[in-house]
């Protein structure tokens, strides 16, 4: 089977379609090097960005300060601990790659999710109830997510499908920790 010809230079809207359909070769689209993983991260801190600007002049500086924090760590957590991850398989080589992928391949979930709610409202116009329509997108969606996450890791880093697995895991785990724990302490505490 031939390999599909490399692109010319890196197309990060070309590889996000690819990939989203489970096609390992988009991940030739994306670029292999520190610039192209901070342009990743962009949009998402821009959003995180605007949403500060948002709470400051809104007046609720400190509270939008601790709602910052949250937040900042669901966006550096992943990078941090997929790269301990590969760095610990040998497989860092590949990683600016992945984490560059996954950053920018995690914009198509809200375009996902829109198909989804899509085909959910045609389920809900013959029958289908308010609350098992609620459940399928979740489980849809998340189940997606997931998916989408093994994949880029499986390819991109060139590990098996069971690392890969362990990796989605380990570092949803991880970061669900960092963002909620704090929480769950505090209020454990009150």
């Amino acid at each position: 089977m031939s390999q599909p010809p490399r692109p010319r230079r890196p197309s990060v809207l070309v590889g996000m379609l690819r990939v989203a359909r489970g096609r390992p070769d988009g991940l030739l689209f994306f670029g292999n090097t520190r610039q192209a993983f901070l342009t990743s991260l962009a949009p998402m801190g821009g959003l995180l960005l605007a949403g500060l600007i948002e709470g400051l002049a809104s007046g609720e500086g400190f509270a939008a300060l601790t709602e910052l924090l949250p937040l900042l760590c669901a966006l550096l957590a992943p990078p941090v601990l997929s790269y301990e991850l590969a760095r610990f398989w040998q497989r860092e080589a590949a990683w600016l790659r992945f984490a560059t992928a996954i950053n920018w391949c995690q914009l198509m979930l809200p375009f996902i999710g829109m198909a989804i709610l899509l085909v959910l409202g045609v389920a809900k116009a013959v029958g289908l109830s308010e609350h098992a329509a609620n459940a399928l997108f979740a489980i849809c969606l998340g189940g997606y997510a997931l998916w989408l996450h093994w994949f880029v890791a499986r390819n991109g880093l060139a590990i098996s499908g069971r690392r890969a697995a362990l990796l989605v895991a380990g570092v949803n785990l991880g970061t669900a920790l960092m963002v909620f724990g704090p929480r769950l302490l505090v209020a454990g505490r009150e």
